[in-house]
């Protein structure tokens, strides 16, 4: 069944990028339009209505598509758009179309309290930065088990390593912490997971895959590169 669909898929994605028949060039579907028409379709495909915001999606699926020279299947989605109280953390595995994880994340202190509303890519800020990420290396710190964040947007979070913007677990990023405060915790700067879910989403997402952090900012879309 699967292979079934996976062929499909193929041949749905292969129409949209070569057009069968003797289309003139007027009538032509722009590099931009066959993008659109190849998320939409895996969005669908996944079931991700209701689940990731379509925006959020396009987004990140936007600069997958330009940024994984490592090939890896593998895009996380943050969607910092939803509050900390909502499960807002995507694992997805492109190739095999599946959702892999779907958990909490914590955002900086300084960011805001439910809801994440600034951000900055300072050190000291203790805020969050959006945009593109590669994952790097793992490590044993302060936090316990971390991963290491490579910024890839200049001026928005390429000072993520040097600001230690890592992923690491945290005692106050769980539903017991939002039962007993109504929110999670606030981290200095780094996307936080819940304890029990840190480790095996570090190891799933390690060395080299893609990871979006999202918000419906007008000031990033105006300074990214990327899309």
């Amino acid at each position: 069944m699967r292979t079934t669909i996976f062929s499909i898929t193929f041949l749905l994605l292969s129409a949209l990028t070569f057009p069968i028949g003797h289309t003139s060039a007027k009538k032509s579907l722009s590099i931009s339009e066959r993008l659109a028409n190849e998320t939409e379709l895996i969005y669908d495909l996944m079931n991700l209505e209701g689940l990731i915001d379509i925006n959020a999606f396009k987004s990140a699926y936007s600069g997958y598509k330009k940024l994984n020279n490592n090939k890896s299947s593998l895009l996380t989605i943050i969607d910092f758009n939803l509050p900390s109280t909502e499960k807002r953390m995507y694992v997805l595995d492109m190739d095999k179309k599946e959702v892999m994880y779907v958990t909490h994340v914590a955002h900086g202190r300084n960011s805001g309290g439910n809801y994440a509303t600034s951000f900055s890519n300072k050190s000291g800020s203790y805020q969050s930065s959006l945009g593109f990420y590669r994952t790097a290396e793992t490590y044993n710190g302060g936090n316990g088990y971390s991963l290491r964040l490579d910024g890839l947007e200049k001026g928005i979070n390429d000072l993520a390593r040097p600001r230690a913007v890592v992923i690491h677990g945290a005692d106050y990023c769980n539903e017991d912490f939002i039962k007993s405060t109504g929110r999670l915790g606030r981290s200095f700067g780094c996307p936080a997971l819940p304890q029990n879910l840190n480790k095996p989403i570090i190891n799933t997402i390690k060395d080299g895959s893609l990871l979006f952090i999202y918000a419906d900012k007008p000031e990033y879309y105006a300074s990214t590169k990327i899309l």
